[in-house]
């Protein structure tokens, strides 16, 4: 069985469905996160897609589950098991200002109001207690976050600020997944971390991996 992984979609809705009508074999795909447009709407597929929290989101739709058919939201901390791929989520950004709060604590704006922005909606987050529940893990064939783990330098040729964060780095050493995605920088990398292998995926519009399901194995398509 093969299946695939997406990058951040930020609202490119048609390119998702171009892929997915690329490979109708493909039963299910997996998203990095950042999947909402500019306005917090969804649209549904032609394939399901499980995805994890970007720090661009609909978090009232999120939160209410009122989302097309075929979109499948993992919340941080839990393991979800697709098609007998054990797959486990941890979206969102890091903030140290936000990260000992409890998940249901984080504070967002009422829907409506002048300051309903995406800077305001500290949902956009992830917390201790979930990272904390995703090291508990075992078993895991995939990891997918929105973080990267560190060292991910940002500048020109390797070089440049580390943008990783450490709480990614505390997961894949405690949880050991076969394979970790993740997205948020707009780039595809290949790296090894703790010994897990490591893949940072590039924008919807720009690639995409098909995975072999049994060996995790991908290779890269445009």
């Amino acid at each position: 069985m093969r299946f695939g992984a997406l990058g951040d979609v930020h609202g490119d809705f048609a390119s998702v469905r171009r892929i997915m009508r690329h490979h109708p074999d493909i039963s299910f795909w997996l998203c990095v996160g950042d999947v909402a447009d500019a306005a917090g709407h969804y649209e549904g597929f032609d394939a399901p897609l499980y995805w994890i929290k970007g720090n661009n989101e609909g978090f009232d739709a999120i939160a209410s589950g009122d989302l097309p058919p075929g979109l499948h939201y993992i919340p941080n901390g839990t393991l979800r098991t697709i098609e007998g791929l054990r797959v486990a989520g941890l979206g969102g950004t890091f903030a140290p200002t936000m990260y000992e709060a409890r998940a249901a604590d984080l504070p967002h704006p009422k829907k409506g109001s002048v300051k309903a922005t995406e800077l305001a909606d500290r949902r956009r987050h992830f917390v201790r207690e979930e990272v904390d529940a995703c090291k508990q893990m075992e078993g895991v064939d995939i990891l997918l976050t929105h973080e990267a783990p560190r060292p991910f330098r940002v500048g020109a040729g390797g070089r440049g600020n580390d943008a990783g964060k450490t709480p990614i780095n505390e997961i894949l050493a405690a949880m050991k997944p076969r394979l970790h995605l993740f997205g948020h920088h707009h780039r595809f990398v290949e790296m090894e971390v703790h010994g897990v292998r490591c893949v940072c995926l590039d924008l919807v519009s720009t690639s995409y991996l098909i995975l072999e399901s049994t060996t995790l194995e991908y290779h890269v398509s445009l």
